[in-house]
């Protein structure tokens, strides 16, 4: 396996925040509505991780150094792990594992419909992520792959949906999306390594 090291660390990092956030809501310094909380900081973590997943072919691209991209996929995983958890903690602190309430959830907030179509791109990412179906798939799991971009855009719009009322965070994550496929144009991305002075690939 290479770099073990650096898969440890994102390892560690991926499983400590959701242990830390329980932590916290065991000793009851959440406040009232922990449940809430962790539903939240779930989902944002899940773009955090999805944020830095996309940044592992610049990095690459810029330092030339290859462990970018060998965790990439790992990164990924924790990506959908976290969706996985944002919407098990959904149904079970926000829903009380009520499915009735579900129908009476999606008439009055479709945002969760737009977060549960990115849930499936995820799912679908996340099922094709070994080198299985790379070998299977050929040139169409890139194309798959580029999925990753509609997710993107579907989760900044759900989280659009529920903080519409306070853009400032937002803005933060969506400029840090923008630049990251900016910088995938074609022009930009053969200019890159001209600036910098490194060689990479694009993917």
């Amino acid at each position: 396996m290479r770099y073990p090291w650096f898969r440890l660390a994102i390892f560690i990092v991926g499983c400590l925040f959701p242990a830390w956030w329980l932590y916290e809501a065991a000793m009851g310094l959440l406040g009232p509505d922990p449940g809430k909380i962790l539903v939240d900081r779930l989902g944002l973590g899940a773009l955090v991780f999805l944020l830095v997943t996309l940044c592992m072919t610049p990095l690459q691209r810029l330092t030339g150094w290859a462990g970018w991209v060998v965790v990439r996929r790992q990164l990924g995983l924790w990506c959908f792990a976290y969706i996985v958890l944002h919407m098990t903690a959904y149904m079970v602190f926000i829903l009380g594992l009520d499915w009735a309430q579900l129908g009476v959830e999606l008439r009055k907030r479709p945002y969760i419909i737009v977060g549960f179509v990115g849930f499936l791109g995820l799912l679908a990412l996340a099922v094709t992520s070994n080198r299985y179906s790379q070998r299977r798939l050929g040139a169409r799991w890139k194309k798959l792959h580029k999925l990753v971009y509609v997710i993107l855009g579907l989760g900044l719009l759900h989280f659009l949906w529920i903080v519409r009322s306070d853009l400032q965070e937002w803005a933060v994550y969506a400029s840090v999306a923008a630049a990251l496929l900016i910088v995938r144009v074609p022009l930009i991305w053969r200019r890159v390594p001209r600036l910098v002075g490194g060689r990479g690939r694009a993917a």
